[in-house]
């Protein structure tokens, strides 16, 4: 396959040397100008200044942009839910009116109605969807997105929402990467205890997810409305010991997931909002990736994830959409991490770092994230002479062109 040089842009933000973890001031940041990206197989051969990529690749074919583009990594967006049936846009304007999370769900809102939405989609049905929310991501410069299942809650209909990511996979140019969350929430149809219907999932969902490669990862939710630490403990030692790699929804309301996440050595604990110094101090000193919701911060009307102390501690921010049709139905990653950087005070440096290889990391993907050579010649371009007017627009400055695995997968 031929050589591509794409360029030349007045910026290109490589994201090189940066670390895996805690705080990054702008001034770290590698900044090219007048910068090229040579591109072979579908992976970054050089990144350096346009015109000695151009001498030294003389065989290699050109893309080129006359106008002012900036160039920055392709996105990842870690944490998802887009594989869902429905609304629940009157649960929005139940809560706004103040209702509570109960009295929403006892009115026939909250997750169940998700439930039986998601469970009434065909398999077909399910996959246009998800692949409808993952081009719209696409759009917006994500070339790679985790989705989640966890609305179906039983066995046959878990199988049909990850074989719906698995096929939606094949019809979006972005990477899509399942992660089975059978263990949501305790379905309200399952005559039994929380413990009876994990050991359900474990010994007639597992062996499936393995049978048809359907996913590599599990997670839970760790909370009083879901699952307790230990429950949650034993469900994920059994994962694990099947060669699944693990993820924890931890301290959303109350805290205990975040240890266990540490404990367990999971890729990341997810959410963090009622993390206190402990919690704090525990991932800092671990190798889990902590992800910030920020948008269903938005939705609940509650506190953000301390970012701020995250960081300053050592641990890794990773910043997700959370994109799912309760509590964080926006869907748009540039504007939720903007909005968490002014209430958090992040560098643009830690905001770029958290949506791109700090969230690769959260899904133990090394290979994607920094514009350098080696890695897959995913990047997002934009119309405008300075990076920094990225997070300054929040989100209202949108990607004249996304590119993945070396192929213009989106352009406006």
């Amino acid at each position: 396959m031929d050589k591509l040089l794409v360029g030349p842009f007045r910026q290109l933000i490589t994201m090189r040397n940066l670390p895996l973890k805690g705080a990054i001031k702008d001034s770290q940041l590698e900044i090219i100008p007048h910068a090229g990206v040579c591109i072979e197989r579908g992976r970054i051969v050089a990144v350096d200044i346009y015109d000695r990529l151009k001498d030294k690749y003389t065989d290699a074919k050109s893309v080129t942009y006359k106008q002012d583009v900036v160039c920055v990594p392709g996105y990842v967006d870690c944490h998802t839910h887009i594989a869902f049936g429905g609304s629940r846009a009157n649960d929005f304007a139940l809560r706004n009116a103040g209702s509570s999370y109960l009295e929403i769900a006892q009115a026939g809102g909250g997750i169940w109605s998700t439930v039986q939405h998601t469970r009434a989609c065909s398999q077909e049905e399910l996959c246009f969807l998800t692949q409808q929310r993952a081009d719209s991501l696409l759009a917006q410069g994500v070339t790679t997105v985790e989705v989640k299942s966890g609305y179906g809650l039983d066995v046959e209909q878990e199988l049909k929402t990850l074989r719906a990511i698995q096929a939606a996979n094949q019809r979006t140019a972005v990477e899509l990467i399942a992660t089975c969350l059978a263990a949501h929430t305790k379905p309200k149809d399952f005559v039994g205890s929380n413990k009876d219907y994990l050991a359900y999932i474990q010994e007639e969902l597992f062996p499936r997810l393995l049978e048809e490669k359907l996913t590599r990862r599990i997670d839970v939710f760790v909370e009083q409305s879901a699952f307790s630490v230990e429950e949650a403990r034993a469900y994920l030692l059994k994962a694990k010991a099947l060669g699944f790699d693990v993820v924890v929804h931890a301290d959303q309301f109350t805290v205990g997931g975040s240890s266990l996440a540490v404990e367990l050595k999971a890729l990341s604990a997810d959410h963090l909002e009622a993390s206190t110094t402990s919690e704090i101090e525990r991932l800092a000193h671990s190798n889990v990736v902590a992800v910030a919701l920020p948008a269903a911060s938005l939705g609940l009307g509650c506190s953000f994830t301390p970012a701020r102390k995250l960081l300053d501690a050592g641990a890794a921010l990773a910043i997700a959409t959370d994109w799912n049709p309760g509590s964080a139905p926006m869907g748009q990653l540039m504007t939720s991490a903007s909005i968490l950087a002014a209430m958090e005070k992040l560098t643009n440096a830690e905001v770029l770092a958290a949506i791109t290889f700090r969230a690769a990391d959260a899904l133990g993907l090394r290979d994607r994230g920094r514009l350098v050579a080696g890695q897959l010649a995913d990047f997002v371009l934009y119309a405008t002479d300075n990076y920094q007017n990225i997070t300054y627009h929040q989100g209202s400055l949108q990607p004249m062109a996304v590119w993945k695995s070396g192929v213009e997968v989106y352009g406006c």
